[in-house]
Formats: C-alpha cells, sequence, structure tokens
C-alpha cells in the first residue's frame, strides 16, 4: 500500500500513481472551468476595457519647433506587425500547452497555463494602453506624421505644431510610451520561459545549461520584436524598456499565482494540482478507516456469536452432567 509521502513525491515526479491520476479534459474539465468561471468573466472585462482604451483619444503632449529635432525620423512599416504579436506571444504558448497535456493528461496544468497566459497578456495590454493615454509621448516620426507634406506649421506664440496629417495617424503618433509590442510580447514569452522553466526542472542544480538556452529563448523573442520597434522609429528606446518590465513583471506575478516557482520541489504543476491529490489521499484514507472499523466491528460480532455458543455448550454440558450425577445409585 503506498503511503501518502509516497503518493506526493510520486505527484510532484510527475508520475501517475493510482491515487495521483491526473485529471483529463474528459473527467474533470467541466468542473475546473466551473470553477474558474468567475477568472473567466474578469478577462472578458479586461478584453472590454482594452478596446475602450484603444478608442479613446490619448493625452496630445506639447510639441513645440524646438522638440523636432528628436521626432523626425522616417516613417516606416512595422517589422514585426500588430497581428504577429498575439500569434507569436499568445497562441504560440498555447500550442505548447496542449503538447505537454497530450503528453502528461494534466487538465489542471492545461487550464491554468492558458489562463494565467491570458491573464498576463490582458492586464500588460490594459496597463500599457492606459499609460500611453495618460503620458501622450510623441513617436520618434511624429513630424511626418503631423507634417506628410514635410512642410511644419507651429503656432506664432507658442510654437506648438498645428498638424495637418490624418487624424488616425496623429493620434496613434501620440503613443509612444511604453512600447504595446514590447510588453505583450515578454508579457506572454516571459510567462512561458517561467512555464518552461518549471517543466524541464531547470533549477535542479544539476548544472544543465541546456536546459537555460531552452527558457532563455522565448525572452530573447521578446526582445527581438523589442528591438525592432526602435529599428522601425516606432519607439524610443526607453519606451521598449518599460514595456519589456512591466511585462516581465505582470508575467512572474501571474505565472506564481497558478504555479509555484521553478525552483520549487513542487515546481512542475500546479497549485490546483497537487491540492487535488491531497483530496484524492484524504478520500482513500478515509475510505481505507472506515473498511479497517467495519472489519473490526464484523470480528467483533463473531467473536461475540462464538462465545455465546461456547457459553451455552458449556451450560449444556454442566447440565448433562448434573443429569448423570442424579442417575449414579447410592
Amino acid at each position: 500500500m503506498e503511503t501518502p509521502q509516497a503518493l506526493s513525491a510520486a505527484a510532484a515526479a510527475g508520475t501517475c500513481a493510482p491515487a495521483c491520476a491526473f485529471p483529463t479534459i474528459r473527467s474533470h474539465g467541466v468542473r475546473v472551468f466551473k470553477s474558474h468561471a468567475y477568472d473567466w468573466l474578469a478577462l472578458l472585462l479586461l478584453l472590454a476595457v482594452e478596446g475602450l482604451l484603444n478608442a479613446i483619444e490619448p493625452f496630445h503632449r506639447f510639441v513645440g519647433a524646438g522638440m523636432m529635432t528628436d521626432l523626425r525620423y522616417p516613417m516606416k512599416s512595422n517589422t514585426v506587425p500588430a497581428w504577429a504579436v498575439p500569434i507569436v506571444a499568445v497562441i504560440g504558448p498555447m500550442i505548447i500547452f496542449t503538447v505537454v497535456y497530450i503528453r502528461r493528461r494534466n487538465v489542471y496544468d492545461l487550464h491554468h497555463a492558458v489562463l494565467g497566459i491570458l491573464f498576463s497578456v490582458l492586464i500588460t495590454g490594459v496597463l500599457t494602453d492606459a499609460i500611453k493615454d495618460a503620458v501622450g509621448r510623441p513617436r520618434p516620426d511624429f513630424f511626418w506624421r503631423c507634417f506628410p507634406d514635410g512642410i511644419p506649421v507651429y503656432d506664432n506664440v507658442t510654437t506648438e505644431v498645428i498638424c495637418n496629417g490624418i487624424a488616425s495617424v496623429i493620434k496613434e503618433g501620440h503613443k509612444s510610451f511604453p512600447s504595446g509590442h514590447t510588453s505583450w510580447s515578454f508579457a506572454g514569452l516571459g510567462f512561458l520561459s517561467w512555464y518552461l522553466a518549471g517543466k524541464i526542472t531547470v533549477f535542479d542544480r544539476r548544472g544543465h545549461v541546456a536546459k537555460l538556452c531552452v527558457v532563455i529563448l522565448p525572452l530573447l523573442i521578446a526582445a527581438m520584436v523589442a528591438i525592432s520597434r526602435v529599428d522601425d522609429y516606432w519607439h524610443h528606446w526607453q519606451d521598449v524598456f518599460a514595456g519589456g518590465i512591466l511585462g516581465v513583471v505582470v508575467a512572474s506575478i501571474c505565472y506564481l499565482q497558478f504555479f509555484p516557482p521553478p525552483s520549487d520541489e513542487k515546481g512542475s504543476w500546479p497549485h490546483a494540482h497537487f491540492r487535488y491529490v491531497t483530496e484524492r489521499e484524504d478520500v482513500n484514507r478515509t475510505r481505507r478507516v472506515a473498511e479497517m472499523s467495519n472489519g473490526d466491528s464484523r470480528e467483533v460480532i463473531l467473536s461475540q456469536g462464538e462465545t455465546e455458543a461456547n457459553t451455552c455448550r458449556t451450560l449444556d454440558a454442566m447440565e448433562a452432567g448434573t443429569h448423570e450425577m442424579r442417575n449414579i445409585p447410592m
């Protein structure tokens, strides 16, 4: 019989002992989803707030003639289009989560990984766009957004720019700080780095540097996205630096909300998995105690029956002996 300690160790190691068999989508998927219904509703709320923040007009910071020196970089197309960021930072990691589920069949791990990365990117997106709208920093190519014909027009008194460009292009020109591409990339790929570090036990103190390379790879991809934003003159270096820090911090908080630290001996699976294992152990322990109690009760009943039978036989023998004594001639 497996002890609770052995079962917990088996769960931590990822083995499938009978008492810690991993729950699947078929067996526990609906229950897991229902238990986090409010979290999914919160995601929808965050998505609505994100849409609202993108719709409102950002703060138009004062831009004067003397400030145009650093804002005359040419307008270029995006090396990494906006539509590609969710594919790289969200869908790509989700594919990896699914592969892990196919191999290990742990619905808690799949559900919490998907929920965690969605929270990571949406919280980061809301914070990023809220700061963008509040700060209103002009992009490095603001001059050409404001004056697409290359002829600057300034206020005669304040020297503030009087833009004649397309309104939507000018609106985007006031959203330089922080970089949304960068923050989203580090939020999604930073979460993936945490996830991989736990799954391949990168901090097992055995000195396998190859594992560390696997963990660093998603961060390197996010860094390349950040660098492209400076190369395309859509952001200043401070914008991408702040976006990267914001994305990594939010990703770390969201990961640790669902998973133990990768350096923990139970860092391979989410907290909910070990609660599930504990509940299974408690149920099995209670069942064994009940079975033992029922077994003891049956033994007591059998023992009482045997005692009563022995007593009856003794009384019968004594009575039979009495009759024999009476029949002896004197």
